[in-house]
């Protein structure tokens, strides 16, 4: 079957776990599609009346973002709870929103979002959609659900977010780290560990999911290469797997790094009034996602607006083939029913009244302000840490830096450590803390930690997170720390 000259999904459903074959869609929601029917008397589902939810209507004030030059005012709004009263026809009626059903996703929302997905991404199959989740982690975690049985294995880069590796170990998952490095996953390492699974992993299914962080990677910062990319899908091809790419921090890419002494005052400033001007320059500027090079329908896509918009917002959304949509909304509507009705309303009537291309500025002001924060911890990391020491990988995306040093260097290493290189890790941590900064310890973020057998430890920072100064004054403690215990 083709649409616009495109073939469908490859059918994928041989990969579902037990769970997800046993599930059913629910009968209820089944009723949902008619309760705005005008024809139908609506007594099949226990739904409280609107005019007994206790709002008449909410007043959005957002920057405005339709000049070249930004945000000089603001844009205010009101989200009406009738439909007839709306100010804005694409806005999402507050009676609706606030009710039950729509586990998918409120269909304004999802509408604008899928024309904005066109404008940065060409997918090269006829019938993916989007399904709104409560973010990314949930996303996550439903995907294992859906995928994966108890003692399957999992594979994730070998250093990836915690949280990612302790939802699949709180399953049963078994996981495994495919190596990175400063461009992102290894497809050479990456075929070598399939290849060789049965020797490595005796006993141990093949797995089933590849996550991946593909861009500003937490912990290390790194961006995966788009020339590794169809390497990468061709493996996961051949070896009949599903890809998750979880990519909050997209829209946080970033030139590369020059130091201050190499770089213009107002470069900054005028590249981004040109991306202002030329949107559709910035998205080419983009580095691509797994969507472009997936014919099969096997990359499933987690966007979020927890970098973007808010982290306490809780939505975000899943760009994949509709039947394996169909089988996470069957999922929600027995788990979390849908995302948020407040929050979907106001993300709508933030982004009909910035439109598309409002959206796209004030994603190119999250890029220059993210840029400003970069660009100053990695100033201050050139002045103050002992670069002769320590090792550091310029971010070219997100929020997050990682210095990583030889701990066997540590005075004490053999004497009060016993060459343990993660007792000094913890040791450094409390100097850190007592001192008065806080990094989080790399082995907090790697898959199998007891299986490094090298003495390099890590420790991860943000320049996200604090205001200049404080930046500054944190990376040269961190500095300090460090030349204090090493003797340097």
């Amino acid at each position: 079957m083709t649409k616009g000259g495109l073939n469908s999904a490859m059918d994928l459903s041989h990969l579902l776990s037990d769970e997800a074959k046993r599930r059913k869609p629910s009968p209820i929601k089944t009723t949902m599609s008619y309760f705005e029917d005008p024809e139908i008397i609506f007594l099949g589902a226990g739904m409280p009346p609107a005019e007994l939810f206790p709002l008449k209507s909410l007043s959005i004030e957002i920057p405005e973002m339709l000049s070249s030059k930004g945000d000089e005012g603001s844009v205010t709004g009101k989200l009406c709870k009738l439909a007839k009263d709306q100010e804005n026809p694409k806005d999402i009626p507050l009676a609706r929103a606030l009710q039950y059903g729509n586990s998918r996703g409120q269909r304004e929302l999802v509408s604008f979002l899928k024309e904005h997905i066109v404008k940065f991404h060409q997918i090269p199959y006829s019938d993916w959609d989007v399904l709104i989740t409560a973010g990314s982690t949930q996303a996550w975690d439903a995907s294992l659900r859906l995928f994966c049985n108890p003692g399957d294995s999992v594979l994730l880069e070998s250093w990836t977010y915690s949280s990612s590796v302790e939802a699949a170990e709180a399953q049963g998952m078994y996981c495994v780290g495919v190596e990175i490095d400063g461009h992102g996953v290894v497809p050479e390492k990456l075929e070598w560990l399939l290849q060789n699974w049965d020797d490595l992993h005796p006993g141990r299914s093949l797995p089933k999911l590849l996550y991946v962080i593909p861009t500003g990677q937490n912990p290390m910062g790194v961006t995966l290469a788009d020339e590794r990319k169809p390497l990468i899908y061709n493996i996961i091809q051949k070896y009949d797997m599903v890809l998750i790419e979880d990519d909050p921090y997209y829209f946080l890419q970033m030139d590369p790094y020059k130091p201050k002494a190499e770089r213009s005052a107002s470069s900054l400033e005028e590249s981004t009034n040109y991306w202002m001007d030329h949107h559709e320059e910035f998205a080419k500027s983009l580095t691509r996602s797994f969507l472009e090079w997936d014919v099969e329908g096997r990359v499933l896509r987690l966007e979020s607006t927890s970098k973007t918009i808010a982290p306490g917002c809780r939505i975000g959304w899943i760009v994949a083939p509709k039947p394996l949509l169909d089988q996470y909304w069957n999922l929600q509507e027995v788990s979390i029913q849908a995302s948020c009705g407040f929050v979907q309303a106001i993300f709508c009537g933030i982004l009909n009244r910035w439109g598309q291309e409002g959206y796209i500025a004030w994603l190119i002001t999250l890029r220059y302000q993210y840029t400003i924060k970069r660009n100053h911890c990695l100033d201050c990391c050139l002045e103050y840490l002992p670069l002769d020491f320590v090792r550091l990988i310029p971010p070219l995306a997100g929020m997050f830096f990682m210095v990583s040093f030889d701990a066997s260097r540590h005075p004490d290493f053999e004497s009060s450590f016993g060459k343990d290189p993660q007792k000094v890790e913890a040791h450094i941590y409390g100097k850190l803390v007592k001192n008065g900064v806080l990094l989080a310890c790399g082995s907090w973020f790697k898959v199998n930690p007891s299986s490094n057998k090298n003495t390099t430890i890590s420790f991860r920072g943000t320049f996200a997170a604090v205001d200049l100064l404080n930046m500054e004054n944190g990376i040269k403690l961190l500095g300090s720390t460090l030349r204090k215990e090493f003797a340097l």
